[in-house]
């Protein structure tokens, strides 16, 4: 019990400190002075700044995505639909300052890490693939570099300086729509002679 305390206290204080202090500059002596706790808290409850900042951004955006999405996964979802319960609750969280500073610093963080040891189910690649094959049929390794490329897009604008406007996540949606279910090429992509 007093673990979950100690945990729920140093994302707490990991979270207000990240308002107003960049990754880069967050200090996991300010983290345990925030919270109250043994300097070494952060090292047994998360093992580096890294995971700290990795089960936060879990801890406290997952929520927003799991129910709609487990509830997609489970059914018979359109990739419309998909792109749809990435985007709705980037207009709630937007208009919240410490949730879109959180967004910020998700892109920025998947941007500069793209292969942290997520263990959310809706933060892990295997869920993604498996939505999208279940919905468009494409094979595992199409589904893997279409979500790569449209986590780099959506990543890239949620790390912008500003939260994305209404117009952008519309745009956003239409795009990410198109790019996840285009249709398979059996056409081999040329490359240009080498010298």
């Amino acid at each position: 019990m007093a673990t979950d305390v100690t945990r729920t206290r140093l994302l707490d204080a990991a979270e207000h400190l990240l308002t107003t202090t960049p990754y880069e500059d967050l200090r996991l002596r300010a983290v345990c002075a925030q919270a109250g706790v043994n300097p070494a808290a952060v090292h047994y409850h998360f093992g580096s700044r890294e995971s700290l900042v990795t089960a936060l951004l879990q801890d406290r955006l997952e929520p927003f995505w799991a129910a709609p999405l487990n509830e997609l996964a489970h059914g018979r979802a359109t990739v419309r639909e998909i792109v749809d319960a990435i985007l709705a609750p980037l207009a709630r969280l937007r208009d919240d300052p410490v949730a879109a500073s959180l967004l910020k610093l998700l892109g920025r963080f998947v941007l500069a890490r793209p292969d942290l040891p997520w263990t959310a189910t809706w933060f892990q690649t295997q869920a993604w693939v498996a939505i999208l094959t279940s919905t468009t049929g494409v094979d595992d390794a199409t589904a893997l570099r279409r979500w790569r490329f449209a986590f780099a897009i959506l990543m890239t604008e949620l790390s912008a300086p500003t939260p994305p406007s209404v117009a952008t996540v519309e745009a956003l949606g239409d795009f990410l729509t198109a790019g996840l279910n285009a249709p398979v090429s059996n056409t081999p992509i040329a490359t240009a002679p080498t010298d």
